[in-house]
């Protein structure tokens, strides 16, 4: 079994990660030469990906929800340091009035039901030194209309990171919380409703602009190579929640 030694290659795996967040997250762990292996839905984006992120990367193509290949993709795994859980959907948004309670479901099974059953899956696999992190979403914790639904499903997710990071220690267990970034979980979002919040967000946030996956991307490879950090759910979010009066 590998370890956490500096002369030691990482074995990293990046569920959801062949776009977006995950692809980055990918690619920062492969520029620190580990062997990465992404997973995603789509064979032709995976192969897409593995280009850009190049290095010691592989792909397996496997459905999140789908608690078959998540069973079969860890029965081949072999150890892994570093788990790094970024599936994501976008069913469960909407004002809470008008939210279809089965698209709500959906959006816990594409999001909360994929994270849970991958960590559970993926535990007779974890190098004991090493860590999980999750990706969650600072819906969890804003008061933005229209992401009842979305904070629901995250704020699970972050609720889970404390017990969890006690519970299956030594691995530690984090989370990052990222605001918006743009990626293209935001693509099914009309150009000039997403450019308004865009925009909107770059006027009220501290750092003056929205997010970007590399963003995320360093500070899941901080707290995934950071020993002495567990049980955190990181915010990235530009100071989104900062009372800055603008």
């Amino acid at each position: 079994m590998t370890t956490n030694d500096s002369a030691t290659v990482q074995r990293v795996v990046v569920m959801g990660g062949s776009s977006g967040i995950g692809e980055a997250t990918a690619t920062a762990f492969a520029a620190g030469n580990a062997e990465v292996v992404i997973t995603g839905r789509t064979q032709d984006k995976i192969d897409a990906a593995l280009a850009r992120i190049g290095g010691k990367s592989t792909g397996f193509r496997m459905d999140a929800t789908d608690q078959a290949d998540i069973e079969a993709f860890f029965a081949q795994s072999g150890p892994i340091d570093h788990l790094v859980i970024a599936v994501s959907g976008a069913a469960g948004s909407g004002p809470f009035a008008e939210l279809n309670l089965d698209d709500l479901a959906a959006g816990f099974d594409q999001k909360f039901w994929a994270q849970v059953r991958i960590l559970k899956a993926a535990l007779p696999q974890l190098n004991p030194t090493g860590s999980v992190t999750l990706i969650t979403a600072g819906s969890s914790r804003a008061a933005f209309p229209g992401t009842v639904g979305l904070a629901a499903i995250n704020g699970a997710l972050d609720a889970m990171v404390p017990p969890l990071a006690v519970e299956l220690a030594p691995v530690r267990v984090n989370a990052v919380s990222p605001g918006v970034i743009d990626t293209p979980w935001w693509d099914r979002v009309p150009a000039a409703q997403r450019q308004a919040l865009f925009v909107g967000m770059v006027a009220t946030t501290p750092v003056g602009r929205v997010g970007r996956p590399e963003d995320i991307a360093r500070a899941v490879h901080m707290l995934a190579t950071n020993g002495f950090i567990t049980g955190v759910v990181l915010d990235a979010n530009g100071g989104t929640n900062l009372p800055t009066g603008r």
